[in-house]
């Protein structure tokens, strides 16, 4: 019998779904009355869904999120943070995603903002998107720096052809006009063809004294603003809750 060459030709030509499917069925008695076309079934199956469990987990890696293992199962509705839980879990289709639609997360420290524009980007890698996470702050810088080593346009076309741009933690620091700038020509890239996460501890309505000078404010956010779904967040901060928990359970005062 050609049994163990076989599983090892598949598993040298990288098929390892359809190894691990053929080893199983080796090893059961029943698996002899069934149909070799069967077999073939089941091992294409486990092999299919073995690259997509690769390709997910690639496309996760190479969008950095903060927290990789925030997902939308696990969102907390019952927290007080005024989170509108409808039109959360609308989002949950990728619908914004292919129209381009932004999406814009306000609130104070704490009440998970980030979390939040994660999950959002680890369901996009689940459907097939490319994601990348950005602080603000550190966007500007990689892009500042990347003029200067002539490394821009390879930067620039990453970041605009990206299916979701994650822009973490915005503010409040007023934009230089270097920054304005760069910012601009990603919003305008992205603008009605890629759908873009913003979050900020800062209201919608402060935004325009955060870019500084009033034309480019105007641009950007009449860009980032208009059909953009929006979630206003309130609330104490959840990492003290989770601090007071971990106390709790460790025999500490609530």
């Amino acid at each position: 019998m050609l049994t163990h060459p076989t599983h090892d030709a598949l598993r040298a030509l990288k098929l390892d779904g359809m190894a691990e499917v053929l080893a199983e069925l080796l090893a059961r008695e029943d698996s002899r009355q069934m149909d070799p076309i069967e077999w073939i079934g089941l091992m294409l199956d486990r092999e299919s869904a073995t690259r997509d469990t690769r390709r997910f987990q690639a496309r996760l890696r190479a969008a950095k999120l903060r927290d990789s293992t925030a997902c939308l199962e696990d969102v907390d509705y019952t927290f007080p943070r005024k989170l509108d839980r409808a039109l959360f879990q609308s989002l949950r289709d990728s619908v914004w995603i292919s129209k381009a639609r932004p999406i814009l997360i306000t609130g104070p420290c704490g009440v998970g903002k980030s979390w939040l524009a994660c999950a959002l980007g680890h369901e996009a890698c689940r459907r097939g998107k490319t994601v990348f996470y950005f602080r603000m702050p550190r966007l500007l810088a990689d892009l500042a720096a990347a003029r200067g080593d002539g490394s821009y346009d390879r930067l620039f076309r990453k970041i605009a052809r990206a299916d979701v741009l994650l822009l973490d933690d915005w503010g409040p620091e007023q934009l230089t006009a270097p920054q304005r700038r760069d910012l601009m020509e990603v919003i305008d890239e992205r603008y009605g063809r890629k759908a873009t996460v913003v979050t900020s501890q800062l209201p919608v309505d402060t935004w325009h004294d955060m870019i500084g000078d009033p034309t480019f404010a105007d641009a950007i956010l009449d860009r980032l603003v208009h059909n953009a779904h929006k979630f206003a967040l309130d609330g104490p901060s959840m990492r003290k809750r989770s601090n007071q928990m971990q106390k709790t359970d460790a025999g500490g005062t609530k």
